[in-house]
């Protein structure tokens, strides 16, 4: 079989080494957040997780290569080119074989995170069920890679714009353990609780890994969902966040947005806005999630030493 990988020479390093490797997604690069903000951000998070001890490995397709790992060249190309494609599962093999410039979902990243045997990713928030889907079926793939590839995803739980409530439910149904770091609630991204009552939660990093060591050591081949919630002081007042995205929900809903458009349509509504709050609390939640995922991917690499 052909390889598709291509590895830094950061990234190849680290797995010679045995360092901890972190996967990025680079979704949230070219479609997130807009130029410049998006590639200071990508920079800083690696930065992050280089110190606290792991490795980034930013993740994205380009040239026919799916790469682990990203230049500043290539980090500027994601955050500045126009045809930029998002992709997921169903993506990665077109945009592989057309030569495109692919940046990679939560899943997609998952995938190409398990091809690289990096069991550690870093992102914003997962993907969901969106609301009214009961009529639409507008259901994030994201969650049904979580139910079958190996990899933490470390997130300040489910986007907002989501039905939290089902989302929950779909995960639980999936059989995808969902670990409160330090809460008793999933993170409702933009704030800190969603009163939505998690099964488990456990208060330091060396534990997760510990779970994360004995779900895979068992055969358990889904994904684990660590939600660690924005810090108190970035977190938004939710009634000051919950009626702008259900008025953008409504937009939406009026000028016809679905499917993988609907998500960057949203985020974008929401920065506008806000006037442009949701973006600084997006980028802080990301920084955190960097921190906290590092340190579990530290404590996880240093289990088998």
């Amino acid at each position: 079989m052909k390889n598709y990988i291509q590895f830094s020479k950061e990234v190849e390093k680290a797995k010679q080494e045995d360092k901890a490797i972190v996967a990025l997604e680079s979704t949230i690069i070219s479609h997130g957040m807009p130029y410049p903000q998006n590639v200071e951000m990508a920079k800083k998070v690696e930065q992050i997780v280089r110190d606290n001890g792991g490795v980034p490995a930013t993740i994205a397709i380009i040239n026919g290569e799916i790469k682990i790992g990203l230049n500043d060249e290539e980090l500027e190309l994601l955050a500045s080119a126009e045809d930029v494609a998002k992709v997921s599962r169903r993506d990665i093999a077109e945009i592989l074989a057309t030569k495109k410039i692919g940046a990679t979902t939560v899943a997609s990243t998952m995938i190409c995170a398990q091809l690289a045997d990096i069991k550690f990713f870093v992102t914003g928030g997962i993907g969901g069920v969106h609301k009214g889907a009961e009529h639409t079926m507008d259901i994030s793939a994201d969650l049904d890679e979580l139910s079958k590839t190996k990899v933490a995803v470390i997130c300040a739980g489910a986007k907002s714009i989501l039905d939290l409530d089902k989302t929950l439910e779909y995960l639980e149904t999936k059989g995808v353990p969902v670990v409160g770091y330090q809460t008793d609630e999933l993170p409702a991204f933009f704030t800190r609780e969603s009163g939505l009552k998690l099964n488990t939660r456990i208060d330091d990093v060396k534990t997760i890994a510990q779970l994360a060591e004995v779900q895979w050591d068992l055969g358990l081949d889904s994904g684990i969902v660590i939600a660690n919630p924005v810090p108190e002081e970035d977190q938004l007042d939710s009634s000051f966040i919950n009626g702008i995205i259900d008025k953008a929900v409504a937009k939406a809903e009026k000028e016809g947005v679905h499917g993988k458009d609907s998500t960057p349509f949203l985020l974008g509504e929401i920065v506008k806005q806000s006037d442009g709050k949701s973006l600084e609390t997006n980028i802080k939640l990301v920084e955190h999630n960097a921190k906290i995922g590092t340190q579990i991917a530290v404590e996880y690499s240093n289990l088998s030493k």
